[in-house]
């Protein structure tokens, strides 16, 4: 089998981190199978649908590194669902209903009165001819509706297992709105034949969808046996709240706009919901490596904010310099070098704090003195240039001998003078750096 799988953003808000991840999961799933990554943008719904958040889509996508094989947008292919609403019209499974909102949610509350599962109840089949002409004539324009077969609908799902659905559990699917529009099921089913999907990977929430995506599917033409399915828990925030566009939740743009590395997060969405240990990866071609859709279990994954937090700083502080350079001048560091990078970058949590030490080595500060009588002892023992990092050992061993302090007695007040703050690298790799002058002047209280 030819592997295709397809990502299926609606454009109604930024993409939150749940949506990323099964965008991550598809794409992996993809590359592991040589096969290729279709960015659906399904648009269907006209009011809430814009072309600003297509493009944020893209652009967080992009910035994630989940490039796209094929791009196809469903408001450009309203035909292709027009003809297979006539042609599933013409096998009588799609059928005229007149009901309002209204009376469809009455219906729904009484039989939850009455214990029973809130089924449509198939009204609409019983309607005469002349009924039908009245409500048209009284302005009732119908919806419609895919009418479900009585056999039993499984299927062997990834992550599931066996999934099967009785007959008449399910109401029959909405396909069409009043106004002629298709509904996202129609849709999807369309696109999924046409454009040849073999694998759909996405949140449960759709199981209950899949079941009547199998039967439509069919009723098109299609083989339910060339198309699997995965439908993975959905990912929740760490107190156990879900993840909505429509609520604001946290977006992909927040996280980029925090500081947030993207192989950041691709390590730890790529790995939520397994067993498999969480570890910085530097490219994605390392999590395809990895990737076993069997991992993924049935429990809910929780995103901790914290956790990306420290597996941001985990991951910078392994990344090289040349992977960075680019981005560190961007910044505004000039002349920025291999040094100054691997000796800071393990005191970093996000990628724009190198520039709190960048002014530590080449700005301007205030030192923080104190012990005046002990900066001036050390600033005497201050050794001539050049330095190298045993310059820092050399010094502060002769400072220990001449005035007997040691441990944090010792570097402590060093620190606060050459630094200005309380923690950060080691001296012995940031001192070289700082340089003689710029030392010597921090320890005699003078900013510089």
């Amino acid at each position: 089998m030819t592997v295709a799988v397809r990502v299926a953003p609606s454009p109604t808000g930024r993409l939150h981190v749940g949506n990323i991840r099964t965008a991550l999961i598809n794409w992996l799933f993809a590359r592991r199978h040589g096969g290729t990554f279709l960015l659906r943008i399904d648009d269907t719904d006209e009011e809430r649908s814009t072309r600003a958040y297509e493009e944020a889509i893209e652009q967080d996508l992009a910035w994630l590194g989940l490039s796209w094989d094929r791009f196809a947008r469903q408001s450009d292919r309203l035909r292709h669902y027009a003809e297979a609403a006539q042609k599933l019209m013409a096998q009588g499974r799609l059928y005229p209903c007149y009901e309002t909102p209204e009376e469809l949610e009455l219906k729904r509350k009484m039989q939850l009165a009455r214990k029973l599962s809130p089924v449509y109840d198939r009204a609409a089949l019983r309607l005469s001819l002349e009924e039908k002409r009245r409500y048209e004539s009284a302005g009732r324009l119908p919806h419609y509706r895919f009418l479900l077969s009585e056999r039993p609908v499984e299927w062997q799902d990834l992550v599931r297992g066996t999934v099967r659905f009785e007959p008449g559990h399910l109401s029959d699917p909405v396909l069409m709105r009043a106004d002629g529009r298709p509904l996202y099921t129609l849709a999807s089913v369309v696109d999924d034949l046409e454009l040849g999907i073999s694998h759909v990977i996405r949140g449960e929430d759709h199981v209950a969808n899949t079941a009547s995506h199998i039967e439509i599917f069919a009723a098109l033409g299609g083989e339910p046996a060339a198309l699997a399915f995965a439908h993975l828990p959905l990912l929740t925030d760490a107190s156990g709240a879900g993840f909505s566009k429509r609520l604001g939740s946290l977006s992909v743009g927040d996280l980029r706009a925090s500081g947030v590395e993207p192989m950041a997060l691709n390590s730890l969405l790529a790995k939520l919901g397994t067993s498999d240990t969480i570890e910085p990866r530097h490219s994605l071609d390392e999590l395809v490596a990895e990737f076993d859709i069997s991992h993924f279990s049935r429990s809910t994954p929780k995103f901790d904010l914290d956790e990306l937090t420290r597996l941001n700083a985990r991951l910078l502080h392994s990344t090289p310099f040349e992977a960075v350079a680019g981005r560190l001048e961007a910044l505004g560091l000039r002349g920025v070098d291999r040094g100054f990078w691997q000796a800071v970058r393990g005191n970093l949590s996000r990628l724009d704090d190198a520039a709190i030490w960048w002014r530590v080595v080449h700005g301007e500060l205030a030192p923080l003195i104190e012990d005046a009588e002990f900066a001036r002892q050390a600033a005497a023992l201050l050794p001539s240039e050049p330095w190298d990092r045993g310059t820092w050992a050399a010094w502060t061993e002769h400072l220990k001998q001449a005035t007997r302090r040691n441990g944090k007695a010792l570097f402590h007040p060093l620190r606060l003078a050459l630094t200005g703050r309380e923690r950060g690298p080691e001296l012995a790799a940031l001192l070289p750096l700082i340089g003689r002058a710029r030392a010597l002047a921090r320890l005699n209280g003078e900013a510089a």
